[in-house]
């Protein structure tokens, strides 16, 4: 074997012809990046646009089916009745009081309109035939995935936008701008747990074979997390004496109690029952976000994967 000055091995193949010269220096685009991660990152780009193009469908479909427009009415309702309801002395020391029915009232509403937008974004497309094309086509499961849970995410959020701006204005117009930032902080918050609500309401649509299975599992997270949690978690720590570090694995195991929380303590009024057994934990409100910002990925991860192994 020999090699020559230029470093190429000129050794013989074994069928007798020349060998192949293969340059195997890495190749570097013109930024400096190697071309592996030219490749890499020409696939993450086609990633995002094909999530971004499912979530836009997605998103036209959810208009077309009124989804946005009847979050916004509801929340308008919703808002404005508290509002009135709430507001016939309303003033400075009155504003706090509004805001937390916001909370008390709103934990059963929010899970429930965020539940029903996303019980049949899988299962609904698979029945309907348009998941097969859109797994035929050169998208991911997290794109078809994550690309549904947005479009719709934007139609259910910017509707419950809309809705409060109503309840927003008239609470203004009785108690001043002051009150601006305060109910701002309760909207979002709404939004937020209705992301979380809808990205269980994906997860039930994932693993569920029919339509109907997957509305009766989100009317069953909608029982479990607004009506049975709480009674069965506190039943636990007063039966069994437990720590109070027990209510706080309560409050972060569920997000309608993360939504009342993180309301109830930012206005001034005294919250009684359950909800003032769970505004006295002692957990800080970047966990208790930190919280809720899992309740959304940890339920489209697991949609993700439940499409993964789903029969289409």
């Amino acid at each position: 074997m020999t090699t020559d000055s230029t470093g190429t091995d000129d050794r013989p193949a074994t069928d007798g012809g020349a060998a192949a010269v293969v340059d195997e220096s890495p190749e570097f685009a013109a930024d400096g990046a190697a071309a592996t991660d030219v490749v890499s990152g020409r696939g993450f780009r086609d990633a995002v646009r094909g999530t971004v193009e499912v979530a836009a469908r997605e998103y036209r479909l959810a208009v077309r089916r009124r989804w946005a427009v009847g979050a916004a009415v509801v929340f308008a309702l919703f808002s404005l009745a508290l509002v009135v309801l709430g507001g016939s002395g309303i003033g400075p020391t009155r504003v706090g009081a509004v805001l937390a029915s916001f909370a008390q009232v709103g934990v059963y509403v929010v899970p429930l309109v965020a539940l029903a937008a996303g019980y049949d974004a899988i299962v609904g497309a698979d029945e309907s035939g348009s998941l097969e094309m859109l797994l035929a086509l050169p998208l991911s499961n997290a794109s078809v995935v994550v690309g549904k849970y947005a479009g719709r995410a934007v139609a259910v959020g910017g509707g419950m936008l809309v809705g409060f701006a109503a309840g927003g204005a008239l609470l203004v117009r009785y108690a001043g701008a002051g009150v601006v930032g305060g109910y701002a902080w309760v909207v979002l918050v709404a939004v937020a747990a209705a992301l979380a609500f809808l990205a269980l309401g994906v997860l039930a649509s994932a693993l569920a074979s029919e339509k109907t299975r997957a509305l009766g599992g989100a009317l069953a997270a909608w029982v479990w997390f607004v009506l049975v949690h709480d009674l069965v978690a506190l039943g636990a720590v007063a039966t069994f004496d437990l720590p109070q570090w027990a209510i706080s694995v309560a409050v972060l195991a569920n997000p309608a109690d993360l939504f009342r929380v993180l309301v109830l303590r930012t206005v001034s009024t005294t919250a009684g029952g359950i909800a003032g057994v769970l505004t006295g934990t002692g957990l800080s409100q970047p966990v208790l976000l930190a919280a809720l910002a899992a309740w959304i990925v940890v339920p489209v991860a697991g949609a993700v994967v439940a499409l993964g192994r789903r029969s289409v």
